[in-house]
């Protein structure tokens, strides 16, 4: 079958090659009823640009990078369909990348990366995202980037970026399950070189402190962003004399872990156990019961930090350019209720 190229596109817009391709690049100067009859031509016939052969045939590259170091598949999943689904309407290609975010090398490792794959910008993920010194290096090194960050505002230096305030979002879930009746509330944390993990860990103090709860240092677990994490520390909790009604995990990994060890203690969620995650992941509609978590559109937060990268690499002055903040809200299901009353 005959495979569309970007002569079949001139013929059917009726335009030239030039034309078409300063519509593909979104370059300035071509008129609106033009464009949109070499976009109809494209969605018409299915064509498809090939990024490394424009890069071949220009001093401009098509290709994009998204970096990360995250042990949640979902979240990495959602990041990389975010990606992609700008860069595809985009015409860019996408190389996704897995890091050692505490490799010593790794300035060298991405801007080696950068230049040897010829991208012309990245996607910078949690919690590489949130290591200034490494930000900085990148920067001087001339590799354009934009930032995915955890912060309850925006954090304006730095670089361009797009940030979750994840701190209001665990203070709703905390003062969710304080309403409920919750007095002994766990706290599992993710991993620590992560800015939610902190920025979740002080909305879920915050909310004790203004309900006038005492923090209890017994009732913190910590440990990453995984199911395993979960369960052991639930495990431990779970054995305290005085242990918890209401366990809040960092992710929904972890409180899907969470809720294993209940039921492998022989605990009723929610009426023995009330769990809260974060993120809104699959597991946290797939578990029985299902969890009460805050539903982060991670998608959403990749595709606009893509758009901002291209905005960037392009240098257009109409693009978004200011830093978007996104809030993750409060999803109440079945996996939280009110305690039950001491016999």
């Amino acid at each position: 079958m005959h495979k569309p190229t970007i002569k079949d596109v001139a013929a059917r817009a009726e335009v030239s090659l030039k034309t078409v391709s300063r519509v593909i690049n979104d370059e300035p100067g071509v008129h609106a009823h033009t464009r949109d009859k070499v976009r109809h031509a494209i969605a018409l016939l299915g064509y498809q640009p090939d990024p490394s052969a424009r890069s071949l045939r220009s001093a401009q590259s098509y290709a994009l990078g998204l970096l990360y170091d995250n042990p949640n598949p979902y979240y990495v999943i959602a990041l990389q369909q975010g990606v992609l689904s700008v860069c595809r309407e985009s015409g860019y290609g996408l190389q996704i990348h897995p890091c050692d975010a505490s490799s010593p090398q790794l300035v060298s490792e991405i801007v080696t990366l950068v230049r040897n794959a010829r991208l012309a910008g990245i996607v910078l993920a949690p919690p590489m995202s949130e290591d200034q010194l490494l930000v900085d290096a990148l920067l001087a090194n001339g590799v354009r980037l934009v930032r995915i960050v955890s912060a309850s505002s925006d954090p304006q230096a730095g670089g361009a970026c797009v940030y979750v305030d994840d701190r209001d979002a665990a203070y709703a879930i905390t003062e969710h399950l304080i309403q409920l009746g919750h007095q002994r509330i766990g706290f599992l944390w993710g991993g620590k070189s992560h800015g939610s993990s902190w920025e979740r860990y002080k909305g879920y103090t915050d909310a004790l402190n203004d309900y006038g709860i005492t923090l209890d240092p017994e009732l913190i677990g910590e440990g990453d962003y995984a199911f395993d994490d979960g369960f052991r520390g639930a495990r431990r909790l779970l054995q305290l004399k005085d242990r918890p009604t209401a366990i809040f995990g960092s992710n929904d990994e972890i409180a899907a872990g969470v809720l294993a060890a209940a039921r492998s203690g022989g605990l009723n969620v929610p009426y023995d156990l009330s769990i809260a995650g974060f993120e809104d992941s699959p597991f946290s509609k797939q578990s029985w019961p299902a969890l009460t978590t805050a539903k982060q559109a991670t998608e959403e937060i990749a595709r606009h930090a893509t758009r901002r990268l291209l905005s960037l690499i392009r240098e257009q002055p109409e693009g978004p350019q200011a830093n978007q903040g996104f809030s993750p809200e409060l999803v109440v299901r079945a996996s939280t209720a009110p305690p039950r009353p001491k016999s």
